[in-house]
């Protein structure tokens, strides 16, 4: 099936020029064009047609996802809030507090990539040690790269970049953390957000997102 994704801006990546009302047209898990959307449309009438407010972007990529996810407890609402509270939860003391067993560790991986996607992320760094997070890792979708993918230091917990699930974090522009570009033939892995441009998505954060898009499938979409 195609689908047609239109934003009122399309940002591709790359340095490529922003397109005002550009749209990506996808079938199955590849982009098979990207261009004006009145073009795409009128080439395409059968196609599906997602619009969204805002701008269509790159997905996004997050460095330090094994400290994210393996290193990082996230309570279960509304079952823990009550006792552990909404915030996630770091550090060797009161994670040993904790007693996680393998498989509260990858419920707690599924519910850290839920909010990942809802950041309009693609993409983690990072290697994975536990099998019950490496499952909730792979069934979410995310693409998993080596630490040197990212390019830079790798953030850690002992350093003075803390991982982050805002893939902005220590980000001078919004481009600097996206994976991938928007074109003919790449994976069809891109995110949108209810933000005029891309500085204003990087002065107000990837909670702006409203949909994220990973092989074709809508994983994200904000009610």
């Amino acid at each position: 099936m195609l689908t047609l994704h239109t934003a009122e801006l399309l940002v591709p990546g790359a340095r490529s020029a922003a397109l005002p009302g550009g749209a990506v047209l996808v079938e199955g898990d590849l982009i098979a064009r990207v261009g004006p959307y009145e073009e795409l449309a009128a080439a395409c009438p059968h196609a599906r047609v997602r619009r969204w407010p805002g701008v269509l972007t790159p997905g996004l990529l997050v460095r330090g996802g094994d400290v994210l996810l393996e290193r990082t407890y996230y309570p279960d609402d509304p079952y823990e809030v009550t006792e552990l509270g909404a915030d996630p939860i770091g550090g060797e003391a009161a994670l040993a507090d904790l007693k996680l067993t393998e498989a509260r560790w990858g419920h707690s991986a599924r519910r850290g990539t839920q909010k990942l996607l809802a950041r309009g992320v693609v993409a983690v760094t990072g290697r994975f040690a536990i099998p019950a997070v490496r499952t909730a890792v792979a069934r979410s979708g995310l693409t998993v790269l080596p630490p040197a993918a990212a390019g830079g230091a790798e953030p850690s917990r002992d350093s003075a970049h803390e991982p982050s699930l805002d893939p902005f974090a220590g980000r001078e522009s919004a481009a600097e953390a996206f994976h991938g570009v928007l074109e003919a033939g790449a994976a069809a892995r891109f995110a949108a957000f209810a933000v005029a441009d891309p500085a204003e998505l990087l002065a107000r954060g990837a909670t702006t997102c409203v949909a994220t898009v990973i092989g074709g499938r809508l994983l994200h979409r904000r009610r």
